[in-house]
Order: structure tokens, then sequence, then C-alpha cells
């Protein structure tokens, strides 16, 4: 198997949400995008926690537990690794920290928000991997849609959604 960075696989673009995200919403949005948690984004768009599965059980008894938001339930923090080191050392890492996701940052203006992260799923998918055909949604290098292709299906379906053709 070839020796690949985290850059390699990662993926560009993280799941977010506010502080004041219902965390209902959260566990919808966990679901509906098959992902394992949302980074919390502070007023700056700094990340400051993480929600996941692991935060949401974890309150699934508690009373009104509707009513709660991201804030109260978030992990403190953004685990992070760079991006450029080996998978081998990534997957170690991960483990002596006790997460499935990592993130790496990119600094904008003094803002330091996250810009990709590699999890768990990334690294079984390469060990699963028949060939780099089945990564190839993965990584820097991966195929992307431009700003505008993104922002116009998101509205297309949001027009759908909202029975507007």
């Amino acid at each position: 198997m070839q020796k690949k960075l985290v850059r390699d696989l990662m993926s560009v673009g993280v799941p977010t949400c506010k502080t004041t995200t219902n965390i209902v919403d959260i566990a919808r949005f966990i679901l509906d995008h098959n992902v394992e948690e949302m980074v919390v984004l502070g007023e700056e768009g700094e990340g400051v926690g993480i929600v996941g599965y692991e935060e949401l059980v974890s309150v699934y008894e508690q009373e009104n537990v509707e009513a709660l938001i991201a804030e109260d339930v978030m992990r403190e923090g953004v685990p992070e690794l760079p991006a450029d080191i080996t998978l081998a050392l990534a997957t170690k890492m991960m483990q002596d920290q006790d997460i499935r996701v990592a993130y790496m940052t990119h600094n904008s203006a003094g803002i330091i928000y996250p810009a990709a992260f590699i999890s768990y799923k990334h690294i079984l998918r390469h060990l699963a991997a028949r060939d780099e055909s089945e990564l190839k949604d993965l990584g820097l290098a991966a195929e992307r849609k431009s700003p505008i292709e993104t922002f116009l299906a998101r509205r297309d379906e949001a027009r759908r959604k909202a029975g507007l053709g």
C-alpha cells in the first residue's frame, strides 16, 4: 500500500454550525449527511468546539433535550493535525488523543477556522480501496465544484424543497 499523507485523503470543507444551533437540527444533519460530528463556530467563524455522536447521546435522556443548543453540549476545542504528516502518524495521533476526526485549519485575517478534516472513515476507505479511483473524491487533488456551482446547487435544492420548481 502506497504511503499517503493526510492531505491526500482529507475532505476539504467542514460541517459546521453556530453555537446557537439546536441539537435536534445537528442530529438530523449528522444523520442526513453521514458525518460523525460538526464543528461549532464562534462569532468570528473560528472553531470553538465539536458536537458529535458522543455529545448528543450523552444528553439523550436529559429533560427538555429539544431545547438544548450546540453551546450546551459541545466538547470544547477542535482537534487538529497537520496536512503534511503520514496517515500512519495521523492514525497513531488520533488514537492517542482518543478522537475519530481531526481537522486542518486555515488562518484568514487572523481568524483560524477549520478548512478540512480526516476521519477513521477516510482511513478505512484507503485500506479497503481496490484502486486509486475509489479515492478520487478525497484529498487536495479531488474534483470539486466551483463556489458558484455550489451556490447554484444549494439554491436549486432549497427551491425544490420549498416546492418552487
